[in-house]
This record gives structure tokens, C-alpha cells and sequence, in this order.
């Protein structure tokens, strides 16, 4: 993911001087000042035009700036888009950071559904600010989120690359195998032999009417054989001999008798 970050010298991550905010500083008389905390303020909608500089000016006429990010517009989305062309780049979102957590909630419930163009000449006088003070938001979140992001896109370009590099040596050893058929079958007709192309049969699974049928066949096969009279006799003459045999092993002096 592209980045439009901008941080300033004294607001570094991993950098803390005496005038950080959230830390006690002397002030006149060696009271001991507490800094006051930063607040985020979250922009839903920028219009086309708005840039980096142009928002940190607006922005800064109600209090001190801190750090700003904007999520640049996909590329693909912004060519498709004929009345953005011309002017400049776009961006869909973005992250103002103020130094005083109070000016950003006022900024914020201030702003929202105003205006952005002031003037009507200004390109941005039909544009509203969509915007929301982020509670308990610190910019090291955002941060987080962006690599997170950033590490899901390379392992999405990881997978695509992948599969197309197994896209494309299967392409290539399809040409060679069709090659070499190719060169086999050439030599075959020089020799005069006939060439015979392989041809795969597949046997289509049978739809539900043909089953039913085969049902019915079957039980009709099964019941001509049950009202076959040689069937019948068969049966009764082994169902005879197995009485017998019975009777000769578990009644041996009956049979003598």
C-alpha cells in the first residue's frame, strides 16, 4: 500500500523530547505543566483535488498539527473516473492528527456536514466534511494497521505469482508434449504406419429416470422368477434334502428305528 505520510522531526515514533506531548514540563514559576494529549480525527471523504498541503492549511487555522496521512485512490478507479482527471491526485480516506485532543473533538463536531469550500468560486463549495473525532485513537494504531495491510498484500502478490508460474509450466509442458506428438506422428507417416488418436470415453452418471427404470426392471425380473414353477420346485426339493440331513445328525435313533 502506498503511504502519504508526513511526521515531523520533533513527532518521530521512538522520539520523546521535553516537549512531547503527555509530558510534565516546568513551566513559569517551576509549576510542573502536564502536555496535553493528542487526538485523531477521522476524514471519510476527501474530494478530488484535496491534497496534502491544501489540508494541512485548513486544518492548521484551528489549532496545531501533528501528523497527517491520506490512503492515495487505486489507480484503476481513478483512470475509469474522467472528472478527476486534471486535477492532481485523490485520495478516499484520511487521518489528521492534532496536538491538543480538545481542538480535535471541537474540530471534529464542528466540521462535520459543513462545507469544505467556504467561497463559491472554490472547486470545493458542493463538498461536505465527513469527518469523526477517533476516542482512545493513537496514531501508533494506524501505523500497526498499515503494516498489517502491507504484510496481506505481499502474501496475496506471494500466492498470485505462484499460481502463475504453475499456470505457466503447465502451459509449457503441454507445448512440449505437443511438440513431440507432433514429431512422432511425422515420423509414422514416413514409415506409412496409421496414427491413431487417442479418444477418452466417459461414462455419464446416470439421471434419475433412468434409475427408476432399472428399479422397475429388476423388481420385474424378480418377480417372474418367484412365479417360475420350475424355480418353485427346485426350492422345494432342496428345502427337503437340508430336512433330512438335519434329521439324520440330530436324531439318529428316529431314523433307526
Amino acid at each position: 500500500m502506498a503511504t502519504n505520510v508526513e511526521v515531523p522531526a520533533a513527532l518521530s515514533p521512538g522520539r520523546e523530547g521535553p516537549g512531547s506531548p503527555g509530558l510534565e514540563s516546568s513551566g513559569p514559576g517551576g509549576q510542573i505543566q502536564r502536555r496535553p494529549l493528542p487526538g485523531v480525527i477521522y476524514l471519510g471523504y476527501l474530494p478530488p483535488g484535496l491534497e496534502l498541503c491544501l489540508l494541512r492549511k485548513m486544518m492548521a487555522s484551528f489549532g496545531e498539527v501533528g501528523r497527517i496521512f491520506l490512503q492515495p485512490a487505486d489507480d484503476k478507479r481513478a483512470r475509469r473516473q474522467k472528472k478527476t482527471r486534471g486535477l492532481g491526485k485523490n485520495f478516499t480516506e484520511g487521518w489528521v492528527e492534532y496536538q491538543n485532543k480538545a481542538v480535535a473533538k471541537r474540530v471534529a463536531r464542528s466540521l462535520h456536514n459543513t462545507k469544505i469550500g467556504t467561497k463559491k468560486r472554490s472547486r470545493f463549495h458542493d463538498d461536505l466534511w465527513n469527518m469523526k473525532y477517533l476516542h482512545r485513537f493513537k496514531w501508533i494504531h494506524l501505523s500497526e494497521r498499515l503494516a498489517y495491510e502491507k504484510l496481506v498484500k505481499r502474501q496475496r502478490m506471494r500466492v498470485e505469482v505462484s499460481q502463475a508460474k504453475r499456470e505457466t509450466n503447465f502451459f509449457l509442458q503441454n507445448v512440449e508434449k505437443s511438440r513431440g506428438l507432433d514429431k512422432l506422428q511425422e515420423l509414422k507417416r514416413r514409415k506409412g504406419e496409421e496414427w491413431q488418436d487417442k479418444s477418452w470415453h466417459f461414462r455419464q452418471r446416470a439421471t434419475e429416470e433412468e434409475i427408476q427404470a432399472s428399479k422397475a426392471t429388476a423388481r420385474g425380473r424378480a418377480a417372474g422368477r418367484a412365479d417360475d414353477p420350475r424355480r418353485t420346485a427346485d426350492f422345494q426339493r432342496k428345502s427337503q434334502t437340508n430336512t433330512a440331513l438335519l434329521a439324520k445328525i440330530f436324531n439318529p435313533a428316529a431314523q433307526r428305528d
